[in-house]
């Protein structure tokens, strides 16, 4: 069976049943402006608001930080990142609009990822097709990224790319943000086709970024060879002498670690490897939380642009809710600074639904301003209500 483009049939049957027991049955009993932002009901609200507002303000080009302005596909990272957050309000919710939304964004794309053969961020969109496969499987909706992840076994090219004219070929995961984009929709292949030959794939180009951009110190990531500090302490430091620690790039690798994590088999051997990175980062990361429960754009240095931002918190958020979750986090520690990151999302978001405070497109910390918003952070919020739904417990 397949779907069609308005989507009839078996899923949005079985989704009714979910909406009808679950999210659908709304309390009268206080209106939602009054219930904590906590509650059930509160975060369904604001998962549904934020994602009608960006479902009706898909841009088509976005800022750069130096001037001038990216195109914004259809296939590539900014939307495959929300729409990884569409997916997993879809999985929490069962609100059929969200699975409807992302078949037919996968149908516009004739369920091709990027242009890309090689770069992570082209890779990243396939995660909706093989979450949507998983739902009711279809040869067409993964053929596309399983012959790209077939094509890069047959010829691996170990090592990352360290030079950043090296960008356009993204040979290798020289930039910590690949690590959200690439490695969960090859261990998404791996679990919907049974094949292992992608989780080790992914496994070993995972740990060769790790080497290259893994601060052992501060249990943290430089977002790309620009920022290392090397062996006699040299290296780009912030205004006021810290190391350069961008807080989505970050983000990118801890929730790209749930996402590995959630689908990567209990026995994997390197499956302990990739549990005690998530706990150093979720330890650092909880030492830096702003008291607003927001972070900064420049994790050791807030003072360098104190303005929070709200796609790293969103990452961060969603990442420590779903290591509270699934036991990897003990709840005492880690689900405090979950829920503040949560109430400083609903903070920044503005009452049209935008996500506002969210850094534009870059590859280090700026400032941002309340009406800067794009899809990657509204997905980054999507994943951590999805998560922070599940500890808020049944809605009544």
């Amino acid at each position: 069976m397949s779907f069609t483009r308005n989507v009839g049939g078996f899923i949005l049957a079985i989704l009714a049943v979910f909406v009808f027991f679950g999210c659908g049955a709304r309390t009268a009993k206080e209106p939602v402006e009054a219930l904590s932002v906590l509650s059930s009901e509160s975060i369904l609200t604001a998962m549904e608001h934020a994602f009608e507002w960006q479902n009706h303000n898909l841009v088509s080009e976005a800022p750069l930080p130096d001037g001038g302005f990216q195109e914004v596909r259809d296939t590539e990272w900014v939307r495959g990142a929300y729409w990884a957050g569409v997916m997993a309000a879809s999985a929490a919710t069962g609100n059929p609009n969200y699975l409807q939304a992302a078949i037919q964004m996968s149908e516009g794309n004739n369920w091709q990822p990027g242009p890309r053969p090689r770069c992570a961020d082209d890779h990243c969109i396939a995660q909706t097709y093989v979450r949507i496969f998983l739902l009711e499987p279809d040869e067409r909706y993964i053929d596309a990224i399983v012959a790209r992840f077939d094509e890069m076994i047959a010829d691996p090219r170990p090592g990352p790319v360290v030079g950043w004219s090296d960008y356009e070929s993204c040979e290798n995961w020289w930039w910590c943000d690949a690590l959200f984009m690439a490695p969960p929709t090859m261990a998404l292949v791996a679990k919907a086709t049974g094949d292992s030959r992608y989780l080790d794939h992914m496994n070993a180009r995972w740990w060769e970024t790790y080497d290259f951009l893994y601060d052992p110190e501060e249990h943290l990531w430089f977002r790309d060879g620009r920022f290392v500090i090397q062996e006699d302490g040299s290296g780009p430091r912030t205004k006021n002498g810290f190391k350069v620690f961008w807080s989505r790039g970050n983000g990118w690798v801890f929730a790209g670690l749930a996402q590995v994590l959630d689908v990567m088999p209990a026995d994997y051997p390197d499956r302990p490897r990739y549990e005690e990175l998530f706990r150093e980062m979720a330890a650092s990361l909880v030492a830096i939380q702003g008291e607003d429960g927001l972070w900064r754009s420049s994790l050791h240095d807030p003072e360098e642009f104190s303005t929070p931002e709200s796609s790293g918190t969103g990452f961060f958020t969603y990442g420590l809710a779903w290591g509270v979750n699934n036991g990897l986090l003990e709840a005492a520690t880690y689900l405090p600074p979950a829920r503040k990151g949560w109430e400083g999302l609903n903070w920044a978001i503005q009452p049209d639904g935008r996500l506002g405070w969210v850094q534009q497109i870059g590859y280090d910390p700026r400032e941002d301003a309340a009406d800067d918003s794009m899809a990657y952070g509204t997905g980054a919020f999507l994943l951590a209500g999805s998560e922070l739904l599940k500890l808020a417990g049944p809605t009544e």
